[in-house]
């Protein structure tokens, strides 16, 4: 009797080892993954400020300013981020035109490092890649702060995409549980 109870145990806690190993494992596995994901954004974030400072600041006025910010950023994210293969830098300079009440913002500068393929949000060149016009699309605090400004001032963005891969299996289970690319923006 003694010996089929403990046949019957043995055989539970089997069972229950493997339920409680996979879902201990899937947990440490997205623990990973998510942790990755959120300090490369936290990455992004950090060298898309690093560059519109860059541009504005040191580069003012410099004809390759929006270039040279770009390729800066790409540098000094090093391995971390790879954005030299999996992300893309576009660094846009909106300049306030003036032209009256509202005062026009065009974009005057933009320079591209990219891995992949990416297009800017903000707006792109007049004449470049096709583009026929060089309006900028800021949100309205940008456009206001850039508007209150005197004519021929600026404003440098500095765009980032990204695309993560996760390391694990488990990231193919959870199928939306991360995006597939992340974008941030900084203004300056």
């Amino acid at each position: 009797m003694k010996r089929k109870l403990f046949r019957e145990e043995s055989g539970q806690a089997l069972i229950e080892l493997a339920i409680t190993a996979t879902t201990l494992c899937v947990l440490i596995f997205g623990i990973v993954d998510f942790g990755r994901a959120i300090y490369d954004v936290q990455v992004m974030k950090n060298i898309a400020g690093e560059g519109s400072s860059i541009a504005s600041n040191q580069l003012s006025g410099s004809t390759n300013a929006a270039l040279t910010a770009a390729q800066t950023v790409v540098t000094y994210a090093g391995s971390d981020l790879d954005m030299a293969h999996k992300g893309c830098v576009i660094v846009t300079v909106v300049t306030n035109q003036g032209g009256g009440p509202p005062a026009t913002l065009a974009i005057t500068d933009q320079a591209y490092d990219c891995g992949i393929t990416a297009s800017s949000q903000i707006g792109c060149l007049n004449g470049v890649n096709g583009c026929r016009s060089s309006q900028a699309t800021l949100p309205q605090a940008a456009q206001d702060a850039l508007r209150g400004q005197v004519v021929g001032s600026s404003l440098y963005v500095t765009e980032i995409y990204y695309n993560y891969n996760a390391i694990t299996p488990v990231m193919s289970f959870l199928r939306g549980a991360l995006p597939s690319q992340f974008y941030t923006v900084a203004y300056y």
